[in-house]
């Protein structure tokens, strides 16, 4: 079925008493307020939390809507989505809770965002589901948190400016993680977790995983070698040392989907790869070493039952985190370097002025459910998009005015 414009509210924040789903109410409330500009509401399956999130919003909160809804009861979740244009979704690990509401959203023509990092998850949806979401024009858009929009939009940015600059896009781009400070949430740890455990258990999902087209469309490969960091590495562009970066294992994929989705815009044979900086001479040497093996030793441990309880005794667990002190004292600084194909170079720097898996995350997920219900045209096609893919300009406009993120050319030559 196709979504009719009779609809009571622009979007629905599902899962909000989650603590980022608390961020991101409490972000929507003050950017936006209630009934002015956009007609929103919250959802949940416990109405006493969600009742006790409006009491601690406060008196600007006392008129906040309130839906019911389980994520396993499928009567209900259709119910929710026939009330609203869009529904945001927090509710996680989505690989456990999160198929019956895309499943909802798809069968209503609903428009969906997310902050899943759980590729396997992502494969699976696409597969099951992406042919009705186009017929009901449903346009379901994972990966809306610092996985992956960051560097999502961050590559879509450098783009752009390498086109107006150059007339041609970079065919290899390279993300470093220059400096971040702020805490891994316990949603994403869990979902870490249950993607190693998945994996431990499944020959198939590990070559999967290990494929950096896994969520791409059939047929959009590249003959070329794509650049994957598994251990310390010394970067001779910045001059520093290099360790793994964690969320490049989405990331890339997110960016390869993206790719495809805009009709190879970066370049068929198109390579991309993100790290983190360490810093330079012995120390920057040894601290890229401690992060290679302390990776190693979190997914091994996770993907085994014995070890798995020892590593979750000491990790933040689901609806954990810091305080709202410690969200606004984070940031990140990710740069960017591409390069055409005959060697013309372009720099760039995407900043965040919050803790990238709280604060950050909840404004950019905000600003992603906003631009689905205000700014798409109505007639874009339904089906599993990437931020960058269906909301560029739009969100990057959002992300820059509203959320704190700011993009920037450092250097072209």
């Amino acid at each position: 079925m196709t979504k009719s414009a009779e609809t009571t509210y622009d979007l629905v924040v599902f899962g909000a008493t989650s603590f980022v789903g608390q961020i991101l109410t409490r972000y929507l409330l003050e950017t936006y307020g209630l009934g002015k500009t956009v007609n929103w509401a919250i959802a949940g399956r416990s109405e006493s939390k969600l009742n006790t999130l409006k009491s601690d919003l406060g008196s600007k909160a006392k008129d906040l809507p309130v839906i019911l809804a389980d994520a396993a009861d499928e009567q209900a979740l259709q119910a929710m989505c026939a009330q609203t244009r869009v529904i945001i979704s927090t509710v996680g690990p989505y690989a456990l809770y999160g198929e019956p509401l895309v499943q909802a959203c798809v069968r209503t023509g609903t428009d969906y965002c997310d902050l899943t990092g759980e590729v396997q998850w992502i494969r699976k949806m696409v597969d099951r589901y992406e042919d009705e979401a186009k017929a009901s024009g449903a346009r379901i858009v994972h990966c809306c948190g610092f996985d992956s929009i960051p560097s999502d939009m961050g590559v879509w940015f450098l783009q752009q400016q390498a086109e107006q600059t150059f007339g041609e896009p970079c065919q290899n781009v390279r993300m470093r993680v220059k400096a971040l400070k702020g805490e891994f949430s316990g949603g994403t740890v869990a979902s870490m977790m249950n993607i190693a455990k998945e994996a431990g258990a499944d020959p198939k999902l590990r070559k999967e995983l290990a494929n950096p087209f896994s969520i791409s469309p059939a047929g959009h490969r590249s003959e070329a070698r794509q650049p994957s960091l598994k251990g310390a590495e010394y970067d001779k562009t910045f001059n520093v040392w290099l360790a793994p970066f964690v969320m490049g294992a989405i990331n890339t994929r997110i960016i390869h989907r993206s790719n495809a989705l805009q009709n190879a815009r970066y370049g068929k044979e198109f390579t991309y790869d993100e790290a983190m900086m360490t810093g330079r001479g012995m120390k920057g040497r040894l601290a890229a070493y401690g992060i290679t093996s302390g990776l190693a030793a979190f997914f091994t441990a996770s993907a085994i039952k014995p070890s798995r309880w020892l590593v979750e005794k000491f990790v933040p667990q689901p609806g954990e985190g810091p305080s709202p002190e410690a969200q606004k004292a984070g940031y990140y600084d990710l740069r960017f370097v591409g390069r055409t194909e005959d060697g013309k170079t372009i720099i760039t720097k995407v900043t965040g002025d919050q803790d990238p898996g709280y604060g950050s995350t909840g404004k950019m997920l905000g600003e992603a459910g906003m631009c689905l219900a205000f700014d798409i045209p109505a007639e874009k096609e339904g089906g599993f998009w990437t931020p960058s893919s269906l909301l560029n300009g739009s969100l990057l406009d959002r992300l820059t005015r509203n959320a704190g993120l700011t993009f920037e050319v450092l250097e072209t030559r």
